[in-house]
């Protein structure tokens, strides 16, 4: 997903869920973060290295591809873009690393989604704002992982796209990253093919390019973890269900709700907009910006504020000494993107599967980069029970 919705359309969610302005500008800021928070912008605010919870392009071509930097990638990928569906999936006659690789294949309605949505419970709006995008992006994301894998995520030429009259239009992929894509001729940027099977081109739906990415594309291929039978992605339909699921968890996140369970959507809350909201999706545009815009200003009669990256940093590098700064904006996001790293990871190794390392639950002193999860350390023994 992109700026659209997991800023615009997260704030319209909030809205509906009962949250202020000022609330759901907090928490949509934090959604849309997520896709920012790199290593780039940590090391240039001194923050904590571990709360990287992406990572740029030009981060992704220097990255190491051996085992620790797989493993790396995978952490961030996996906990917040393409939350595993199935941690315990089983796929006959299959090898044990192919096994691994196909039960981080992303998708909706997980018990890792149940884990995510809880871990923000009674947390702040930082957590909310990224459990919200982890959310949306299950939907997005359907089908693909985010490890570097060419057999679970690459594409062939069959590719199309379904179009509203029923007819089938090729889709035609190249790799030009200067040219926008161009939706009426049918030709998308994607990855650069990389026969290498841990090749960083091969990594989430890079190869499908921003297909998944647009809330109108409908389109049916062939990935190769399916043994090559067509699988159709109706993004309208998984983007209603996203919204609708958000203000579910939204809901539930506030205390209007007494639980939050998977394939449980607010279709009421949405009742009144359907119409509105369908037009929003299913409008033919690469970017949908003004107008999920225009209807968060209109749900809330407040004007709905450009997303700015750098909104919060002052307040961070003014803050005196690292205790000061945890208590920050973006001290309480980076702890929460460490809490939801760490809860992914260590169900993820605890299922057996080593692809992103090491949880830190199970680390001993000295585990690299454990420094950075001492706030997260503490933050936890604040929550254990007392006698």
């Amino acid at each position: 997903m992109q700026k659209d919705f997991h800023y615009y359309a997260t704030y319209c969610a909030a809205t509906l869920a009962g949250y202020s302005h000022e609330e759901s500008l907090d928490l949509c800021w934090s959604a849309q973060f997520v896709d920012l928070c790199s290593l780039t912008l940590l090391r240039r605010l001194n923050a904590p290295r571990s709360a990287a919870t992406t990572q740029l392009t030009m981060e992704m071509a220097d990255a190491r591809t051996d085992l620790l930097g797989l493993q790396d990638i995978t952490r961030i990928w996996a906990s917040f873009h393409f939350l595993p569906r199935d941690l315990y999936a089983e796929k006959k006659d299959s090898r044990r690393l192919y096994r691994h690789k196909y039960r981080l294949i992303c998708g909706p309605n997980s018990p890792l989604v149940e884990d995510t949505v809880e871990l923000a419970k009674g947390s702040s709006l930082q957590a909310a704002g990224i459990a919200m995008h982890v959310l949306a992006d299950t939907w997005a994301h359907s089908n693909f992982a985010g490890t570097p894998s060419l057999v679970i995520n690459n594409t062939d030429d069959y590719f199309y796209e379904l179009l509203p009259d029923g007819t089938r239009k090729k889709i035609t992929f190249r790799h030009s990253t200067g040219k926008p894509d161009d939706l009426e001729a049918g030709l998308y940027t994607n990855s650069l093919y990389q026969p290498d099977e841990v090749a960083v081109m091969n990594l989430g739906h890079g190869r499908a390019g921003h297909l998944p990415d647009y809330s109108f594309m409908r389109f049916a291929y062939l990935p190769a973890w399916g043994e090559y039978r067509e699988i159709v992605k109706d993004n309208p339909s998984d983007y209603l269900h996203a919204f609708c699921q958000m203000i579910e968890a939204l809901k539930y996140l506030r205390g209007e709700r007494e639980s939050f369970a998977r394939e449980r959507y607010d279709r009421e809350a949405v009742a009144p907009w359907e119409e509105e909201i369908r037009g929003i999706l299913e409008k033919r545009q690469p970017d949908a910006c003004a107008d999920w815009k225009a209807f968060g200003e209109k749900l809330s009669g407040r004007e709905v504020e450009a997303f700015d990256v750098a909104k919060h940093e002052k307040e961070y590098l003014d803050a005196g000494g690292t205790e000061a700064r945890e208590g920050t904006f973006l001290g309480e996001f980076f702890l929460a993107a460490l809490r939801q790293k760490s809860m992914v990871t260590a169900k993820i190794y605890r299922s057996g599967n080593l692809l992103a390392g090491l949880s830190v639950d199970y680390a001993e002193k000295g585990f690299r980069g454990i420094r950075d999860f001492r706030a997260l350390l503490r933050e936890m023994r604040k929550e254990e029970p007392h006698d």
